[in-house]
């Protein structure tokens, strides 16, 4: 089981998982906030191409996330799934789509991937976050959330990998230039996770078998790659070039679980 990023950050999410059955492998993209010919050529920085996915699974539908979605599984006849509350406020045409609905607890089967959105606190319609496995490891997927709960640190503990949302430094953002409305939906419960606030995520999940930690959906305006890393390092107890840090442009590379 792998896992990369096709760029993570306000401009745009998207990330794919891949697990090998034998001689077969299947991959699911999760998120999918770019234009398809954006899309397309950050795939092929990856090795991949559009045709070479087997599902798309949207978190939620903020266009960050949702990007070319319709118009990508319709032309490669890809399964969409995302939750019901995410598709009515998404509003779009299900003509043509193999649209499927998530629940919370519910998994999803793609070949080899299995999937297990949970419900997270975060200001749409019906969001959901994904532990994606393979039966040997796991991965925890939270890109957008904003207060730490019970049920989120149940389906993320045990995993091997981690990619977490360290969306601002709430220093950064206090002393920004946002207007004050803006600055609490943005640190409030439902908007979107501090480095203070991923740490502490990180520390409840910390385990022995943890191999890869990433900071994700930095903002570009209220926070730094370094004080991400920093914030996470510290609560695991690793150097901070330990940490991947998703970068807006470039992603990151596929990272292994084995």
């Amino acid at each position: 089981m792998r896992f990369c990023s096709l760029g993570s950050g306000s401009a745009g999410n998207a990330t794919v998982v891949e697990a090998r059955d034998g001689a077969r492998r299947h991959r699911v993209l999760i998120d999918c906030g770019f234009s398809l010919r954006e899309l397309e050529l950050r795939l092929a920085r990856v090795g991949l191409q559009a045709a070479d996915l087997h599902a798309i699974f949207i978190t939620h539908e903020h266009g960050d996330h949702v990007g070319c979605a319709a118009l990508l599984a319709r032309r490669y006849r890809l399964p969409l799934w995302t939750s019901r509350g995410t598709w009515r406020a998404i509003g779009a045409d299900a003509e043509g789509l193999d649209l499927r609905f998530a629940r919370d607890g519910e998994a999803i089967a793609v070949g080899a991937l299995q999937l297990l959105p949970f419900t997270v606190p975060h200001d749409a319609a019906e969001p959901l976050q994904l532990r994606c496995g393979d039966g040997a490891a796991s991965l925890g997927v939270l890109t957008d959330v904003g207060s730490i709960t019970t049920h989120l640190l149940e389906r993320l503990r045990g995993c091997d990998a981690l990619l977490l949302e360290c969306n601002h430094d709430a220093e950064l953002l206090a002393r920004s230039r946002y207007p004050a409305s803006l600055k609490a939906r943005i640190g409030g419960s439902h908007g979107h996770l501090s480095n203070a606030t991923a740490a502490r995520i990180l520390a409840e999940c910390l385990h022995g078998g943890l191999r890869h930690v990433v900071a994700a959906h930095l903002s570009e305006q209220n926070n730094t790659p370094a004080l991400a890393r920093a914030a996470l390092a510290a609560a695991c107890g690793a150097a901070a070039s330990d940490i991947v840090a998703a970068d807006p442009a470039e992603g990151f590379d596929w990272l292994d679980l084995g």
